[in-house]
């Protein structure tokens, strides 16, 4: 590992820690050359699909834009930024079993929405109504309409 201060290529690991969540290894290193000691982490690379838009563009898989939906979606209900934050790392775990090397928008859609509907109905019905981009009430009313029928026992 090359030190920020010297740039020397060798060093020693003085100490090797998990962090807290148990997602990297914190390492405190000292330079064999100039001796000060600097923090590494080593972390498991995460492999994600690249999302296939509806436009068919292609880009990165970003979290964070699934977390500003979502937490859109929610404000003002009882939902907690922690079940926000399960939630997507659900999606985002079901996203990476897949282990696809491209993944459709509607996929992720669908798999944010399932879950939304069993954590908030209205969190989901305002996150279904930007996501299925409703043309008019109608169709709005119909989502709503197979909202009450599942929460009556029809269909469950």
């Amino acid at each position: 590992m090359r030190c920020p201060y010297c740039g020397h290529l060798e060093d020693r690991v003085v100490d090797s820690r998990e962090t807290q969540d148990g997602q990297a290894t914190r390492r405190r290193r000292a330079c064999l050359s100039c001796e000060r000691r600097f923090t590494t982490y080593e972390r498991i690379e995460d492999v994600l699909p690249q999302v296939v838009k509806k436009d068919g563009r292609r880009e990165a898989f970003d979290r964070a834009k699934i977390v500003e939906g979502v937490a859109t979606a929610c404000q003002k209900r009882p939902v907690s930024a922690e079940q926000v934050e399960a939630l997507v790392s659900a999606v985002e775990r079901q996203v990476q079993e897949l282990g696809e090397r491209e993944i459709r928008t509607a996929v992720i859609g669908e798999a944010v929405m399932q879950r939304l509907r069993t954590l908030d109905e209205v969190a989901y019905v305002r996150f279904a109504s930007v996501y299925r981009a409703f043309r008019d009430v109608g169709e709005f009313m119909t989502e709503l309409a197979g909202l009450a029928r599942k929460d009556g026992g029809e269909e469950r």
